[in-house]
Order: structure tokens, then C-alpha cells, then sequence
């Protein structure tokens, strides 16, 4: 004759082999079991069809804790993404709507001072100017050897040509340090919702990654039990 045990939900008397000793169970289905029956011990015996019910606790538990985390993780990026305490500034749209005609003529200088067409024609009128003078070509001598008048005129140039330039390269430090203030800004942004997803990722992996595998063992016993219970009615239906 096989061996019984009683069942401790409903105290009924089951062949051992329709049940398991609470020590058999993992913790978290052996505690919600306990918090039935609190004077429960590790030895007591339960039933597959009472176990079932305490199985799909469990069950639902992991798969509300899942949820649950999930949840509050997409909440912090939801949060993250929204709340742009920095509006990134479009540098060039920002600096050409407030140009002054000062700026924009300073700008045109620099721009013009800095190409080759400014060389050729600097080349250009120094020549001229040396070989008029020189020469005396068309007989004009207004600035003889050594060319003082072209000197103070190469002074003058340089005198205001030089603040003019500078005005310009103030402006160019002015677009690149706004352009350091959208990069630091768009760095820490995405660092933070960097660290949400990593957050994600690591839940993904140390929990809801081994709760399903939890979950589909849980439900591999179940369909066991209920197979066993099938042929067991088969068997019974036949006597």
C-alpha cells in the first residue's frame, strides 16, 4: 500500500505521491503558504491540488513585481525626457537675429581681410604705388622714396583693420561658447537617460530574466501535476 500523507489545507489524507513535503518547495512559495498557515512546518504535507492555487500566487507575484519595476523605471525616463530644464539654442539663428549693423560690417572685414582676393589687391596697390612714385610715372611724385605717406597709410590700415578683426573673433568666441553650453547640456541630458536605460537593462537581467524562468519551471510542475491528476482519472474510470 503507498504511503499517505495528510494534507495540511484541508486535512484529508493523500497518497505522498499526489503532494509535496513544504521543505521540497522553494522559499517564496513555502512563505506564501505560511502565511496561511503560520504554524506550518517544513515537514508538513500539501496536496498538488492545493499547491496549484499557492503556485499561481506565485506566479502572479512575480509577475506583478515585474511590472511594477518596470513601471517605475519608465516613469524616471518618461520624467527624464520630458523635463528639459535647458532648451538647446540654435547658435547661428540666435547670433544672426540679434547682428548689428556694426557686427555685420566688422564680419564683412574680417571675411574680406582674410582672403586671397584681399592679398592680390594689397599686392596690387603697394606695386602701384612704389612704381608711380618711383619712376614717376604719368609725372606724379606725391610720396617719394622712402614712401613715408605709404607708411602712415599702411599704419592707419592696420590701426583700424586690427579692433575691426578683433570685434569679429569676439563674436566667433561668443558662437563657440554657446556652442560648449549646448554640448555640456546635451552631454548631461543624455548621460542621465544613459544611466535610466542602464538601470532598465540591469532590471532586465537580474530580475524579470530569471523570473521567467521562475515562471516557466512553476508552470512546467503545474502541467505535471495536472497530467498526473489526468491519468489518475483515466485509471480510476477504467476500474
Amino acid at each position: 500500500m503507498a504511503e499517505t500523507r495528510q494534507c495540511i489545507v484541508d486535512q484529508v489524507t493523500y497518497p505522498i505521491t499526489e503532494g509535496v513535503v513544504l521543505q521540497q518547495l522553494d522559499t517564496s512559495t513555502r512563505n506564501l503558504i505560511k502565511t496561511d498557515f503560520p504554524k506550518a512546518k517544513v515537514t508538513d504535507f500539501i496536496c498538488n491540488h492545493h499547491l496549484l492555487k499557492y503556485q499561481l500566487l506565485r506566479v502572479n507575484s512575480l509577475i506583478a513585481a515585474d511590472i511594477k519595476q518596470s513601471q517605475k523605471i519608465n516613469k524616471r525616463l518618461t520624467k527624464a525626457l520630458e523635463n528639459d530644464d535647458y532648451d538647446i539654442i540654435d547658435v547661428n539663428e540666435h547670433l544672426n537675429r540679434s547682428l548689428t549693423f556694426g557686427q555685420r560690417i566688422s564680419d564683412a572685414v574680417a571675411h574680406f581681410g582674410g582672403s586671397w582676393g584681399f592679398i592680390g589687391i594689397f599686392v596690387f596697390v603697394l606695386v602701384g604705388w612704389m612704381l608711380v612714385n618711383g619712376l614717376g610715372l604719368f609725372g606724379v611724385h606725391f610720396d617719394k622714396y622712402p614712401f613715408i605717406l605709404l607708411n602712415l597709410v599702411l599704419s592707419c590700415v592696420a590701426a583700424v583693420q586690427a579692433p575691426i578683426i578683433m570685434m569679429s573673433q569676439n563674436r566667433a568666441a561668443d558662437r563657440d561658447r554657446m556652442d560648449s553650453e549646448n554640448d555640456y547640456h546635451v552631454n548631461l541630458k543624455s548621460e542621465h537617460e544613459l544611466r535610466i536605460l542602464h538601470a532598465k537593462l540591469d532590471n532586465l537581467t537580474q530580475r524579470q530574466i530569471p523570473h521567467t524562468m521562475e515562471i516557466q519551471k512553476i508552470q512546467i510542475e503545474i502541467l505535471s501535476q495536472i497530467r498526473t491528476e489526468i491519468d489518475d482519472l483515466q485509471t480510476k474510470s477504467k476500474e
